[in-house]
Formats: structure tokens, C-alpha cells, sequence
């Protein structure tokens, strides 16, 4: 489950001594005050912690390091209010480890016409001083992130705070933990991967294990906690019967139940924070998770479908990333399943066999029970319900054998024309951007996945800024999109990227 970190970030504010003590001083307390404005903003998700002007290059390495080693330091925002030296900075960033940010403003918003002489134009000049900054990050080929306006303007403070989460998700990349339960689906190319890449890439550790050793946990499940959380399900869901036997109906439910409680103690004991499964691999699973893993998304894990681990982990990552936006929207796992091509109606509609994250639900969620041709069991229960609509992304992270792509695609969610009464699962309806022929054929040369990671509350902005803080290639198809152009970009990239 989400475990709400109490992240913060460190205001690092660059200076020297060429001007004074009276000027160094001037600087702190500037510092303080944006700091202490961003703070009482209400447009940023964590805290800013201010810290000692940065003159040395002895201070700003013993700094760094010490970011590096504070648990609860998710980031470095950087400011050189006057100027300062970049040779100072090179050892403390070819050291440092974290995402850092770099904010290119200065303390007054206007210049003071009638009062400005040299000991002001000395004392601020960050048009001067961020730019030798900026030079040694060039120099040094480290990724960062600029955010360039006015501290006190809402703007800027919002890109603050979207970084933020971005730079969260890079953190906490590298405390992922995938649990498979058995293997991909045979002859599926897309979904396989580079399990040790992946590490080293993105810290992700990607474990297997015997489907009965975990069908296990599922076994110990007392019954009494089985029917507590199916008395859960039933208060907090409509149950639709549609003809079965209501007591069928209720046992078959509490399968589901036991799945949810026994996954959740063993990911929790062997600490996962996502998960796997294939339909072709239940062992003695009496049904394939369906409402089981819906909830367990809900509650933050990461999923993959067929043995999916890198949309498993994606959608970790994504989750994590949303953590603690007022009136979220929901981050879930999704997969393409057929389109619709009527001129001025085109669209995509999502699903998937059975798991998808009520987080995205609007509206009721019913529980449903059908028959599922594949997997070789009793009638799996699942949650069914429509997606919400408004603007969202969808991910996909594919391993191009010398290197990992995220493709990122802005997508329009719709409402469908007509209920589907028939259709056992829950749905998302899209249109990619610019448009769906266009979005089609650029996700196609991009060599995107038919399984995604998908969220509302995130941009295509954040999940590029976490592909470069990854050091991987990032493509994104959006209202700009022109295959023509799309082409050479993957062109050039594969010589960029090349190893």
C-alpha cells in the first residue's frame, strides 16, 4: 500500500564573498522569504527546507552528500542569487545522486529605476549567476530540470510542484520491488524485458515466484476475515445477481476476498510493491484475480497483466507520483481492445480481462460474476464501471534490446454513445491525440505496447521529466504530432541513445 513518505526538498542558494558580509546577509534572507513563501503557496506538495548559502566548494559538496544521505531529502531546488563560480559546484554534482532542480529567478520582480546602482546590480544578478550555473550542468551533461519566472507568481510555483512529483517518482524508483507470478505470456514479445537493465536503470527489483507458494497465503486466509471484507464489498458495491444464485454468487466473491487478503500479506511480508499474474498460470488459484488485484491497485500496488513487470512497475511509479492531489482521478493499468472508426466518433475502447482500478471510476461500481474462456477456472468476480472523461495520459515502457523507450500519449477520455450491457468489465473510452489515425500510426512506429500505464492526474511534462532524470529516451505523441517529423525524431534517437 502507499505509504504517504514525508518527502521534503532542500533550497540550496548559490553566492560567494567577492561582495561583503552585508551582501551574503541580504542573500539568506532572501532565500528565507522565498522559501517561506512556497511553503504558505498551498502549490506544492512538500515542504522546502532552506539551507546555508552554498560559497564553497567545500560547503557545497559536504551539502550534497548530505542530501544524498537524508532519507527524507527528495530533491535539491538551487538558486545562485549573485554569482557564483562553477567550478565550486563540480565535485558536489558529479557526487550528488537525486533529482535537482533549478530555479532561474531573482529575489525582485521589477528593477528599481530610479534607486539601482552597482551594489544592487552586484548583489542581484542572477541573470548573470544561473547562467554560469547552467554552463557547468551542459558541460558536466547532467540532467536537471530549469524552471525559469517570478517566485511569487502561481505559474512557477505549480511547475515547482509538479516536479516535485516527478522527482518523488524518481526517488522512489529505486524502492520498487515487482513480484511475478509466473511467466510472460508465450510468444508475447512486447511484454519481455531486460530484468537486469531494468535495475540498473531504474532500481527496479523483479522477482519470481511459484504461483502455489503465494496460492498459498491465499489458503491461510481465516474465514472470518474472508467474510468480514465480502461484507466490506457488498456495503461499498451494487451487487448484480443477473440471474445467478445469490449464495453461488456470495461464495464465489469470497474467493476473491481470500486473494485480496493472502496477495496483500505476502507482498507486505516479502515488501513488493507490485505485482504480476497470467491467466495461464493459476496453480491452485480457484479463479484468476480480478477484484482482488482492482483493489489492491486501488490501495497503490502496482499491476501488469500476462506477465507484464514493467507496466506493473510504471503504474507503481505513476501511483506513487499521485500520492496526496485533492480530487485525484485515478491512475490504473489499462489495455487496448478495439477501436471505434465512425467519421467524427473515433476512439479507442480500453479494458482489460477483468483488471482495472476503480480509482478512475465514475460513477457506481457494481460486482459482476462471468464466465472467462481463458485460465481454466470458476467464474472470476470483478468490478465493473465506466472511466471517468477529461484530458489524461498513457504510458507505455518497451525495451528496445539496446535501450528502454517511454512512449507518452495525451489522450481525450470520452463517454461511449450507448451502455454496453453485455460487456463484463470495466471500460475507458479515448480518442490519442492529435487524432486517432494519427496517434495510432505514431504509438505503432514507436513500437508502443497494447498494455499501458494510465493517469489523469499526471502530465506527459512529469513522465518525460522522469524518462531524462532515467536517462532514457522519452517520445511523446500529442496535439503536435506529425509522423513525418515523428520518424526523424526516432531517427535521431536511436544515434543519441545508442550505447
Amino acid at each position: 500500500m502507499i505509504q504517504q513518505k514525508d518527502y521534503k526538498f532542500w533550497f540550496c542558494t548559490g553566492s560567494q564573498d567577492l561582495y561583503g558580509d552585508e551582501c551574503l546577509a541580504h542573500v539568506a534572507e532572501h532565500a528565507k522569504i522565498i522559501v517561506n513563501a512556497l511553503n504558505a503557496s498551498g502549490n506544492l506538495p512538500y515542504e522546502v527546507v532552506w539551507k546555508p548559502t552554498l560559497i564553497t566548494n567545500a560547503l557545497i559538496r559536504q551539502t550534497f552528500n548530505e542530501a544524498n544521505n537524508d532519507e527524507n531529502c527528495a530533491g535539491v531546488i538551487t538558486w545562485m542569487h549573485t554569482f557564483s563560480p562553477a567550478k565550486s559546484w563540480i565535485l558536489g554534482l558529479q557526487e550528488y545522486r537525486k533529482p535537482l532542480l533549478h530555479l532561474h529567478t531573482q529575489f525582485n520582480r521589477e528593477i528599481p529605476y530610479d534607486t539601482i546602482d552597482m551594489d544592487f546590480m552586484n548583489e542581484n544578478q542572477s541573470a548573470h549567476g544561473d547562467r554560469e550555473f547552467g554552463h557547468i550542468f551542459s558541460r558536466l551533461g547532467m540532467e536537471r530540470k530549469i524552471v525559469v519566472g517570478y517566485w511569487e507568481d502561481e505559474a512557477v510555483q505549480k511547475k515547482i510542484g509538479s516536479w516535485m512529483r516527478t522527482a518523488v517518482g524518481v526517488v522512489e524508483s529505486s524502492h520498487i520491488r515487482v513480484m511475478r507470478i509466473a511467466d510472460n505470456m508465450r510468444n508475447v514479445a512486447v511484454t519481455e524485458g531486460d530484468k537486469v537493465e531494468a535495475q540498473i536503470k531504474f532500481g527496479w527489483e523483479v522477482d519470481a515466484y511459484p504461483v502455489n507458494e503465494i496460492a498459498e497465503a491465499v489458503a491461510a486466509v481465516s474465514q472470518a476475515d474472508i467474510d468480514t471484507l465480502v461484507e466490506e464489498y457488498y456495503s461499498r458495491y451494487q451487487i448484480l445477481l443477473e440471474g445467478r444464485d445469490e449464495k453461488e454468487f456470495r461464495k464465489h466473491v469470497a474467493v476473491q476476498a481470500g486473494i485480496e487478503i493472502g496477495f496483500e500479506r505476502f507482498l507486505e511480508e516479502k515488501n513488493y510493491q507490485a505485482i504480476v499474474t497470467h491467466f495461464g498460470d493459476l496453480g491452485a488459484l480457484q479463479q484468476l484475480p480480478g477484484l482482488a488485484i482492482q483493489r489492491l491497485m486501488e490501495k497503490g500496488y502496482g499491476f501488469g497483466g500476462e506477465g507484464d513487470w514493467k507496466t506493473a512497475a510504471m503504474v507503481r511509479v505513476m501511483k506513487i507520483m499521485t500520492q496526496g492531489i485533492k480530487d485525484a482521478k485515478g491512475t490504473s493499468f489499462m489495455e487496448d481492445y478495439t477501436y471505434n472508426l465512425v467519421s467524427g466518433k473515433e476512439g479507442v475502447l480500453e479494458a482489460h480481462m477483468l483488471e482495472v482500478c476503480p480509482s478512475i471510476a465514475d460513477g457506481p461500481i457494481s460486482i459482476k460474476e462471468q464466465p472467462l474462456s481463458m485460465g481454466d477456472r470458476e467464474d472470476p468476480a470483478r468490478l465493473v464501471f465506466t472511466a471517468k472523461t477529461g484530458p489524461a495520459i498513457a504510458t507505455s515502457l518497451i525495451d528496445l534490446g539496446d535501450r528502454f523507450r517511454l512512449i507518452i500519449n495525451d489522450v481525450d477520455c470520452k463517454k461511449t454513445e450507448k451502455p454496453m450491457p453485455k460487456l463484463p468489465v470495466a471500460t475507458a473510452f479515448w480518442t490519442p491525440q492529435p487524432n486517432l489515425i494519427t496517434g495510432a500510426e505514431a504509438w505503432i512506429l514507436a513500437g508502443g505496447a497494447h498494455h499501458t500505464a494510465f493517469s489523469y492526474d499526471l502530465t506527459a511534462e512529469q513522465m518525460g521529466d522522469w524518462a531524462d532524470a532515467m536517462g532514457i529516451e522519452a517520445v511523446y505523441i500529442d496535439k503536435d504530432t506529425n509522423i513525418r517529423q515523428l520518424k526523424n525524431e526516432l531517427r535521431w534517437n536511436a544515434l543519441a541513445y545508442r550505447k
